[in-house]
């Protein structure tokens, strides 16, 4: 799967980042594991997705889609 290489290495070793990105307390990431994952459809590829961690109650803890886009795009 083809990612934006970039945002991925990025998250995968300070999944942090994305927490303090979005808003959201940095500690947050501590709940989750960073993976990039393609949705069974016709191509439907998301750039990466932070998951609940396997020890973490998934019912407190929502799943993190992520698009990381690197170049800008018209408005």
């Amino acid at each position: 799967m083809k990612t934006d290489s970039i945002f991925y290495r990025l998250f995968q070793e300070i999944p942090s980042i994305f927490f303090e990105l979005i808003g959201n307390s940095p500690q947050l990431a501590e709940l989750y594991q960073f993976s990039s994952v393609e949705v069974k459809q016709t191509a439907l590829r998301i750039d990466g997705v932070f998951l609940p961690n396997q020890n973490t109650d998934g019912s407190s803890v929502p799943v993190m889609p992520n698009m990381s886009l690197f170049t800008p795009q018209p408005i």
